[in-house]
């Protein structure tokens, strides 16, 4: 099959509502009051979590990236993909906000470059303050989570569902850092069908708004190729393992008991138990973006 024929059974998923628009202002309005950005991308996906539209957003404050879901991530690739954002002099640290690992090097990166704007501000003859910093990344990719976990309480309302911070908000950290949370932002296109197609794996587009079962036989098709063994042990499946996705879908199904009368598979309840089980890692640490080779661009820097 080739490169265009496979792109030719993507959904198109396009996405850009009202307030998505919104939360772009929000982001161009506020950040005069911010020292640094720190942006969250998923660990899984470093590059088509990534928002094209930052760079010129953010006009030059300083950045930090956060690999978050690192706990769900190859960490071989993991530790790859923070040498290349810092070959391209991109302060990265990964993260796990769920269970905090990774907080005291995310606070320590943070306030060391927001210190030559606080440092002048000083000088200046101002208060000496805490570094600013606004948290930017794509709906559900953990920015309420990573909060809750610096704040050490419920500040930021966390939801499985992308788009839930709506408005802006100011979160003491500790007498050093304020954050900045904002809402989730996605941009308008994606040039590369792939780049929707992961973000619609790792939950960051509302399964509403595509075909779940073609984006289901999609991603098994992707772990039949590039981690076979994770479906084997995870399903208990023998191998070779089926070319069809709908048989091997079917597959899973029967190996779950997702049957209705006559011995039928329930694929809509197979489809959600694939989709379940690769976001919360239940089919092991995988990351589906490659490190790009030497001297090759990814969507970053």
């Amino acid at each position: 099959m080739t490169q265009s024929d496979e792109n030719s059974r993507i959904p198109t998923l396009q996405w850009f509502p009202g307030h998505m628009k919104k939360a772009q202002r929000l982001i161009e309005e506020n950040l005069k009051l911010v020292d640094v950005v720190i942006e969250l991308l998923d660990a899984r996906i470093p590059a088509s979590s990534a928002n094209p539209l930052l760079a010129s957003l953010i006009a030059g404050k300083p950045r930090l990236i956060a690999l978050n879901k690192s706990d769900l991530a190859d960490p071989a690739l993991t530790k790859r993909w923070l040498a290349y954002f810092r070959q391209h002099e991109l302060p990265a640290v990964a993260i796990d906000a769920n269970q905090g690992k990774g907080m005291k090097q995310l606070v320590a990166a943070a306030e060391e470059l927001a210190r030559p704007r606080t440092d002048r501000f000083v000088k200046a003859g101002g208060q000496p303050r805490a570094a600013r910093c606004m948290i930017l990344g794509i709906p559900n990719v953990g920015k309420s989570s990573l909060i809750n976990r610096l704040a050490k309480a419920v500040k930021a309302k966390a939801a499985n569902t992308p788009g839930v911070t709506r408005a802006k908000q100011w979160i003491k950290i500790d007498r050093n850092l304020d954050l900045l949370d904002m809402p989730g932002v996605l941009w308008p296109k994606f040039e590369d069908p792939t780049v929707g197609l992961k973000l619609a794996f790792t939950g960051a587009i509302n399964d509403d708004i595509y075909d779940q079962e073609q984006v289901t036989y999609l991603l098994l098709e992707t772990l039949r190729r590039d981690a076979p063994e994770r479906l084997v042990e995870r399903f208990k499946l023998k191998e070779p393992l089926p070319e069809a996705d709908y048989e091997l879908l079917e597959a899973i199904g029967r190996k779950r008991g997702c049957l209705v009368r006559g011995g039928i598979v329930d694929t809509e309840k197979a489809q959600r138990i694939v989709m379940t089980e690769f976001r919360t890692g239940k089919l092991g640490r995988v990351t589906l973006d490659p490190v790009p080779e030497e001297g090759a661009e990814a969507q970053h820097p």
